[in-house]
């Protein structure tokens, strides 16, 4: 069983791609002056703190986001991303990361909203106590794959979607792709963003072709693998993002990121990237 807990695991090399590539979508569509809605629907509790001194095994962010923050040549594409960091670290210290829900909201002009669904009761109640006293987020303890049918089509015709289950139980990769078929069809023009875990396990490695299959006329899949894989159990030694209806730009500052992040964020020399779409 893979148990990929946004806490645990957070401001690593899987939270780096994810919200590289959340931030990339995010601004794009922002430009346009129409109100936009951001779901979540496996949200976290929005933001964390680092621990300084992790134990043996838990110090995942050493080698994400902290690779990133004291790097002295960071791409220009990668600064939008790492500001965001920056901003919740104002003194220059990286003691804070903050979730995609936070990155979102931080991102979000007036008149756009954000929506956010945690299906664990403590981990909602932090999630919504990150969020008091704002007026654009609305945070719901709730099933987020089913949540997000009486969202869609959005009231202004313009949204986000960010899907990242935990991939703890077996059912969540048949979910996603359940929950897209469906999103798809009350929303065919949403951008969606479907995070998921290399492992080693068939349901994991079959995930990127069933993905493919839903039959999206445009869509783009980035991964980020940063080291070799495990001998033996699930460990995890990438992870991948999928995105429905991309923005056009995405494509060429992906091109130019994922070899610079597979060096940066290489745990041994099977660090590599890939990187397809389909933009008809």
């Amino acid at each position: 069983m893979l148990s990929y807990r946004h806490a645990f695991h957070a401001g690593n090399h899987a939270d780096v791609l994810k919200h590289l590539v959340l931030t990339e979508v995010l601004q794009y569509l922002l430009r346009k002056d129409k109100p936009l809605w951001y779901i979540d629907t496996h949200a976290g509790i929005g933001q964390y703190t680092l621990n300084p001194r992790p134990p043996a095994g838990q110090a995942e962010w050493l080698d994400g986001i902290a690779r990133l923050w004291r790097c002295p040549d960071l791409p220009t594409a990668l600064e939008p991303y790492v500001e965001r960091v920056r901003a919740l670290n104002p003194d220059g210290k990286l003691r804070y990361y903050p979730g995609s829900p936070r990155l979102a909201a931080d991102l979000l002009r007036p008149g756009d909203s954000a929506w956010l669904y945690e299906l664990l009761g403590k981990d909602c109640s932090v999630l919504q106590e990150n969020f008091v006293g704002n007026r654009q987020v609305r945070c719901e303890e709730a099933d987020g794959f089913a949540a997000l049918k009486g969202l869609l089509p959005p009231a202004p015709r313009r949204g986000v979607i960010c899907i990242d289950p935990s991939y703890e139980l077996k059912t969540d990769y048949q979910r996603l792709l359940d929950t897209l078929q469906d999103a798809l069809r009350r929303f065919e023009n949403g951008c969606y963003l479907a995070w998921y875990p290399i492992v080693q396990r068939q349901q994991a490695l079959e995930l990127p072709a069933r993905l493919r299959a839903l039959g999206a006329p445009r869509w783009l899949r980035a991964e980020l693998r940063v080291k070799s894989p495990p001998a033996e159990g699930y460990g995890l030694y990438g992870s991948g993002m999928f995105v429905i209806n991309p923005p056009w730009t995405l494509t060429n500052t992906l091109r130019d990121l994922l070899p610079w992040l597979a060096g940066c964020l290489a745990l041994d020399e099977a660090a590599a990237h890939t990187l397809e779409f389909q933009m008809p």
